[in-house]
């Protein structure tokens, strides 16, 4: 054992030297006291109480049966509850008119017809596998399903009952007997012993015995009354008839009732397979060849996908196998991933663990062991030395020193990520074909299923097979592509059926007539099939093999009757592998040895004995040996069967002692799953540790720009998080998620979502409750971002002023950079130019330092680069268009050393883009649109790509290219309204120009309204006297000359108001050619030579020199 490494997890490494000194070592370490730790030097009570913890885990961990920590001495013994949750039958018979027999008779005769029928009934029960769990005078109770389950625990109850009522007929006595029996099935507690001596009984807890009395009300002498719940297991093997919904005394809803008439002779329908020929894989040739045929396609260089569906148990994860043994010979590479449904939040699992799994990790590895192996693995790839430190991180492999730290964002570290996995895929498929098996995608996680989309793409011109299971709820979007090939796999038939189980059987026999029934039972599901098969092999006696006359002939329902066939195997292999079973099923699919030798609290003999009966009974499987083995169940129905029979006490406390195995004897899982530690302790019902981890999952996440799962995480925290009582704490912890939360919901839904603005009202209240002024500007700031982004202009300026007002108060130096960058953006979207120039220029006045590039993930972007962004459209608005560029020119300088996505996108459209559209560099438009997408790839903003489409949509309309750029600007008009709502007038009011430009009178003057609206709505005043310039000019083509001159009278005055010359230069120019038709060409020039006269710069721009040209032509 590392001593010294042991020490280091628990963060105690200062106590190695004495450790050593005192020859402490892994055989004396287990028995250490709390006296010894003191004689050793360990004097604070913390250190000295989490070493006797960790301890303690070491001994259990060994097989001594010592609890993990004083908290839970008992927590690790849920399994061996006697009371459990059960999927019962429950049968009550009742002797018909036993009150007026009482009176007829003596007591001594009485006695003995009661006794005869008590003992009548119990015969024949029990010939079925019935439990008497109660005589209750002239009554009986009966279970079906405990403590002994079998596979068709409802159909036995229904034949019971009807023989039994056959049995009571011949019952020789001086009146007729007769009985009423009612079944009912569903989930029970049952179990506890309780009473003594004879009046002791096993107890059972639920609606179903109750409902099951009360139906026997209901049947009519010699007559079986069945549930709803039974019927469904029964299919059509009975002849009933539907008695209609009953009023049941204490039954809350009326219950609807079925009397058994007899015995159907109705044969269970099958859905056949026209198979010829069996395989040792038993009906599913034909399947296996078309795998086949894709296989040879793909290793000539034609990729293919063979998207594989099926329910549970219908042999998919067989169909594999099978064609993994048919490739054995040939030279290729296996990739294999399995999704797991604990995992469905973990970002990249299946790609992580098969990538540990191929690089031979092992538990005792040193980083740097791993990191030797994971090259190891990767030189088969040749990749460059970034793709090994990127998969290094994503096994949160330490490897400082080794490579060069990633400076990337979290999502351009998830972008390489997946770069540098096609790029392995690609360099293994140029040495050899490669199947790839990715299995049970219905459990995938959010960031495997992007990179499984992005390899869905590549493989069409690689050497490389790609199989994708799946169960048919799972919604796909894969289709429709030449290299793709969808195959459904349907239930076998009855002759491949008896093929499987007499390859099932091998050696042994089993007569016709059994198979016959194994086969109808099953319905053709292999799994069914295969578990029932066991369930006959497995019996002892002859006695059991022919109780199959009795079984059910009904397709098994899922997962009722899959259930109880489960539960059959596991009660028949005994107690102790049964409660290892469940152990095993609370950790999960996979569980480790160490860990279930930790938490079931069995010594190692005992431990063993219980796994070797589980695996060769094949409920798990096994890879490795003890004490470094590993098992997974199955199948996820057989951990469902463990797992459910425990009660919610045993669940909780089996969660809380898995939970802190993991946090002791396994620390790492903590910082790199979070998430499953969480998963436990919620089962627990420990919900501050619990909310302590979904925060640490969330935050990790967001962090690798995982961001559905971050949501997932931290709403799953916050749903706990509603549990606690009112404290302080708790809005502490609520703060918490709200601020990590804001983040991932922008990313994910826009910023303008109104998600987005709940999370950061929230956080703004908490702040101000808490008086917790350190996490108030990032509030305030977020929800600015939200009511610019959505619209609320006159709101985000409210933020804004809150932002500085709280500047002003700190004195802080980045609280003032955020107040002017926010202030700033504020006034220039109200169309107060000269203020909004006045707060951004306030910017430049603060060194940038390079701590600030941090600001751009909690600011949503670099306040320098997104604030000189800003402040080029005011010195543009102001007339000073070659300063404009100037600050255009800076803003590109800092967004390329801050390497923040979203930065560089507001950069990009509103520094280059649109501010090349007020210049008239059409040319430009489209030049920044591409560079961003170069730039930033996937990583591009939403919202930028959709105002990116807006802008080149104007360029190419304004290229003459009418059509294509409405087309393109209407796209992204559209799917800005999703997600943001800045500068939404100017948009509608560029597209109004190019619609009557086409032609589109009618649609012109609706967009130009919509624009009118919508600054109205938003108070987003920047652009006003545009669009009322822009609408005079449209109402002049309709030749409403007036109101023309009304809407340019009224624009001219606004800019003239807003000193916005830029924009009075615009509104001159359209007056003065309007006055020049009118033949009042002097007043023309004489209202817009002063307004030119004024510019000192940017005489190159569009305006200018049409203003210039208008003069002349006005002189």
């Amino acid at each position: 054992m590392d001593l010294g490494g042991w020490l280091r997890r628990l963060g105690l490494e200062q106590y190695e030297a004495a450790f050593r000194e005192n020859e402490i070592d892994d055989t004396v370490l287990p028995n250490l006291t709390a006296e010894d730790l003191k004689d050793l030097g360990v004097g604070i009570v913390g250190h000295r109480r989490k070493l006797l913890d960790a301890i303690a885990a070491l001994r259990a961990a060994a097989g001594a049966p010592v609890p993990l920590s004083d908290a839970s001495s008992a927590t690790c013994k849920a399994a061996k509850d006697t009371a459990e949750r059960r999927q019962v039958t429950v049968m009550f018979s009742d002797l018909v008119g036993s009150t007026s027999l009482s009176a007829r008779m003596d007591p001594e005769d009485l006695r003995e017809i009661i006794s005869a029928y008590q003992t009548c009934i119990a015969d024949t029960v029990r010939r079925f596998g019935g439990f008497v769990a109660k005589y209750m005078g002239d009554g009986v109770l009966i279970y079906f399903g405990y403590p002994q389950a079998h596979e068709d625990d409802a159909e036995r109850a229904v034949r019971a009952g009807l023989d039994a009522i056959g049995a009571i007929g011949e019952l020789k006595f001086s009146v007729p007997l007769q009985t009423r029996i009612g079944i009912a099935t569903g989930l029970v507690v049952v179990g506890d012993l309780i009473g003594t001596g004879s009046a002791q009984e096993q107890a059972i807890v639920g609606e179903t015995p109750n409902l099951a009395a009360r139906l026997q009300n209901v049947a009519k002498p010699n007559a079986v009354v069945i549930a709803e719940s039974t019927r469904r297991l029964l299919g059509s093997l009975f002849d009933l008839a539907d008695l209609g919904l009953q009023d049941l005394k204490g039954i809350d809803a009326p219950a609807r009732a079925w009397a058994v008439l007899q015995v159907s002779s109705v044969e269970s329908r099958f859905e056949a397979l026209h198979g010829s020929g069996l395989t040792e894989l038993v009906g599913r040739r034909e399947e296996l060849d078309l795998l086949l045929r894709r296989w040879r396609r793909a290793a000539s260089g034609e990729g293919q996908v063979v998207l594989l569906a099926g329910e549970p148990g219908i042999g998919k994860s067989r169909l594999i196998a099978a064609l993994q043994e048919r490739l054995q010979i040939e030279l290729h590479t296996s990739l294999r991933y399995f999704c797991s449904p604990q995992r469905v939040d973990s970002a990249f699992y299946p790609i992580i663990t098969q990538l540990e799994r191929a690089a031979g990790f092992l538990r005792e590895d040193t980083p740097e062991a791993q990191l030797e192996k994971l090259a190891a693995l990767l030189v088969q790839a040749s990749p460059p030395q970034e793709d090994q430190a990127l998969l290094a991180e994503l096994l949160s492999i330490p490897f400082k020193g080794r490579f060069l730290p990633l400076q990337l964002t979290p999502r351009g570290k998830k972008e390489k990520t997946f770069e540098a996995l096609l790029r392995q895929l690609h360099g293994l498929a140029q040495q050899r074909p490669v199947l790839m098996l990715f299995e049970d995608v219905h459990w995938i996680d959010p960031s495997s299923r992007e990179l499984l989309d992005l390899v869905l793409e590549r493989v069409q011109h690689l050497p490389v097979l790609l199989v994708i299971t799946f169960r048919p709820e799972f919604e796909r979007i894969w289709a429709g592509q030449t290299h793709f090939t969808m195959l459904s796999l349907s239930r076998l038939d009855r002759r491949e059926g008896a093929a499987l189980v007499q390859q099932l059987v091998g050696a042994g026999t089993l007569t016709s007539d059994v198979v016959s029934e194994i086969v109808e039972r099953t319905d053709g599901v292999p799994l069914f099939l295969e578990e029932l098969t066991k369930v006959v092999l497995e019996a002892d006696d002859r006695g059991a093999r022919t109780a199959l006359a009795h079984v059910s002939r009904t397709a098994l329902a899922i997962p009722a009757t899959l259930h109880a066939s489960l539960m059959a195997r596991l009660d028949r292999l005994g107690s102790p592998a049964r409660e290892v079973a469940q152990v095993g099923a609370a950790i999960g699919r996979e569980f480790s040895y160490e860990l279930l030798r930790a938490v079931a609290q069995r010594n190692s003999a005992e431990l063993d004995d219980a796994l070797d009966q589980l695996v060769s009974a094949e409920l798990i499987f096994r890879r490795g040996m003890p004490p470094d083995a590993e098992y997974s169940f199955k199948h996820a129905l057989v951990q469902d069967a463990a797992y459910g029979t425990l009660l919610r006490g045993g669940r909780h406390k089996l969660h809380a002692a898995i939970g802190k195995a993991l946090e002791l004897l396994l620390p790492e899982r903590a910082s790199i799953e979070p998430e499953l530690l969480a998963h436990h302790f919620a089962e627990a019902g420990q919900a501050d540790t619990a909310i302590s981890y979904w925060l640490k999952a969330g935050r990790r996440a967001a962090e690798r720009s995982a961001d559905q799962e971050a949501v997932r995480h931290l709403r799953r925290g916050l749903e706990m998080l509603t549990t606690l009582p009112h404290s302080t704490q708790k809005d502490q912890q609520e703060l918490e998620f709200q601020l990590a939360l804001g983040t991932p919901l922008a990313a994910q839904h826009g910023y303008g979502n109104p998600l987005v603005g709940a999370a950061r009202d929230r956080a703004i209240a908490l702040c101000e409750k808490l008086g917790d002024t350190e996490n108030l500007l990032p509030s305030l700031y977020g929800q600015y971002a939200y009511c610019i982004a959505s619209g609320r202009i006159p709101k985000a300026l409210e933020y804004s002023q809150r932002c500085q007002s709280l500047a002003a108060h700190t004195g802080d130096r980045v609280a003032r950079l955020i107040a002017h960058r926010a202030m700033g953006a504020s006034l220039l979207e109200i169309g107060e130019f000269e203020a909004a120039k006045a707060q951004l220029e306030q910017i430049l006045a603060i060194d940038r330092v390079e701590m600030d590039q941090a600001l751009s993930v909690l600011y949503l972007a670099d306040p320098h680069s997104s604030g000189l962004a800003y402040l080029a459209l005011s010195l543009w608005a102001l007339g000073y268009p070659d300063q404009a560029v100037a600050a255009r020119q800076k803003a590109f300088e800092h967004a390329i050393s801050a390497n923040h996505a979203n930065t560089s996108g507001i950069v990009g459209i509103y520094a280059g883009a649109q501010l090349s559209v007020l210049l008239g560099k059409m040319a430009d438009v489209n030049n920044y649109v591409e560079n961003l997408s170069a730039q930033l790839g996937s990583r591009v903003p939403l919202w930028a790509i959709s105002c990116g489409q807006i802008l080149s949509g104007w360029a190419i309309g304004c290229a003459e290219q009418l059509e294509g750029g409405i087309a393109l600007m209407k796209q992204g008009i559209h799917a800005a309204e999703q997600q943001v709502r800045f500068h939404s007038p100017h948009y509608h009011s560029l597209l109004a120009v190019l619609q009557a430009r086409a032609g589109d009178m009618q649609g012109s003057l609706s967009t130009i309204k919509k624009a009118t609206e919508l600054i109205a709505e938003t108070g987003e005043y920047l652009w006003q006297a545009d669009v009322l310039r822009i609408e005079g000019e449209l109402q002049l083509l309709f030749g409403a000359s007036m109101e023309a001159e009304a809407s340019l009278v009224q624009a001219l005055e606004l800019a003239r108001k807003q000193r916005a010359r830029s924009f009075e230069l615009r509104v001159a120019m359209s007056m003065a050619r309007l006055w020049r038709d009118r033949g009042k060409g002097n007043e023309g020039r004489e209202l817009l030579a002063p307004i030119y006269d004024w510019f000192n710069e940017g005489f190159d721009t569009r305006d200018l020199k049409e203003a210039k040209a208008l003069l002349e032509e006005l002189t």
